[in-house]
């Protein structure tokens, strides 16, 4: 009788044991689970309404290379809520998340975007080493209204701070189109870090020189500079 009553209390002290346990860990994970990262509006302005954003290309870029960002920005505006883009991420349920800003700000219209014009200079009119004004002037050629105009340069251009202090900017300078009201226009510049350095700015699909050394991502075009 005794053989038969020791294992039983065995068990059922062992399943009580396991319960704890796994109710302690439950409660520990519920501690230091994490918060969801909020947005966070400061007030600052927005672009709201319909957006042409055109793109500069500075230097000598590959057909394929251009098309890879043009279909980018293309795909910010695609249906997040049709059938064949449902079952998977895309650009377009990402971009989104910009609406919430438009709804603190109580904005009537979020931002809409779509693909304009493309300016190649492949001769390098201003040179292979710019500072920051001549982006900004780079920046102009694109349209002043209603506009994002997004400076790209090629891998064989040298900018002012790059890899040093930045890896790309974006603002905001005013308009000199004459004979018209001055206004600002919204500017993004991008370098292309694949030969000059992939350590500091071509992140997460190189080896990062600082920090954790985690085994980098592939990009998802094959072209570390461009993706």
């Amino acid at each position: 009788m005794a053989s038969f009553i020791t294992p039983t209390i065995l068990k059922i002290f062992l399943i009580i044991s396991l319960f704890q346990i796994c109710l302690g860990v439950r409660k520990l994970s519920e501690v230091v689970e994490e918060q969801p990262q909020l947005l966070k509006y400061h007030n600052g302005p927005l672009l709201s309404g319909p957006i042409i954003v055109n793109l500069i290309w500075y230097g000598k870029f590959k057909p394929s290379e251009r098309a890879i960002i043009s279909d980018f920005v293309t795909s910010l505006s695609s249906n997040p809520s049709s059938p064949s883009l449902k079952a998977q991420p895309t650009v377009a349920q990402w971009w989104r998340t910009t609406e919430k800003y438009y709804h603190l700000a109580s904005k009537k219209s979020s931002l809409s975007l779509s693909l304009g014009k493309q300016i190649l200079d492949e001769h390098y009119s201003l040179g292979k080493s710019l500072k920051k004004k001549q982006i900004v002037e780079l920046a102009s050629k694109g349209d002043q209204k209603y506009a994002i105009n997004v400076v790209l340069t090629a891998s064989d251009v040298a900018v002012e701070g790059f890899c040093m202090s930045r890896c790309g900017t974006h603002g905001s300078a005013l308009s000199s189109i004459k004979g018209k009201r001055s206004s600002k226009f919204a500017y993004i510049w991008v370098g292309n870090a694949q030969t000059q350095c992939p350590g500091q700015c071509a992140w997460p699909f190189h080896q990062p020189i600082y920090g954790p050394q985690s085994p980098p991502l592939i990009a998802p075009n094959n072209n570390v500079g461009v993706d």
